[in-house]
């Protein structure tokens, strides 16, 4: 560690004595061989920014990737159980979403009464929104 220290500081120590010497030399040489016009200094290009590189296709792509992953899917759930509640009729078993369980009895625009009891003949009156699925033979049975 120690001989590290020593030629770090050695390099250093050499190279800030030439590095004077050519900057007193530079603006002498610079001058004289400058013409109207021209520049001797090479442009400095200007510090990449966020969306200089490559890193807006990179959110693009992340962006598209979510798309398919999360919110197309909702959709097209949203989709089928707004179909479902259009094509609800009189009959047909259904589960709200509360977990009751019975039968279409009337369907208005917004509202469905249901029949959840045939003894006592007991009726409620739920919203379209309140509805989860329409029972079939295949959902019985599982």
């Amino acid at each position: 560690m120690e001989n590290f220290w020593l030629l770090a500081q050695a390099a250093t120590e050499g190279e800030s004595a030439p590095a004077a010497e050519q900057t007193s030399a530079a603006p002498e040489t610079a001058t004289k061989t400058q013409t109207p016009g021209t520049e001797t200094t090479p442009r400095k290009q200007p510090p990449k920014g966020l969306f200089d590189s490559g890193i807006i296709w990179v959110l693009m792509l992340m962006f598209v990737v979510i798309y398919f992953v999360m919110m197309r899917p909702q959709k097209k759930k949203q989709q089928q159980h707004k179909q479902m509640l259009d094509n609800l009729k009189k009959n047909d078993r259904i589960r709200t979403i509360g977990g009751i369980i019975g039968t279409v009895v009337d369907v208005r625009n917004d509202e469905v009464v249901v029949k959840i009891d045939e003894a006592n003949n007991t009726k409620i009156r739920f919203q379209r929104s309140a509805i989860g699925t329409v029972i079939t033979g295949e959902t019985q049975e599982k």
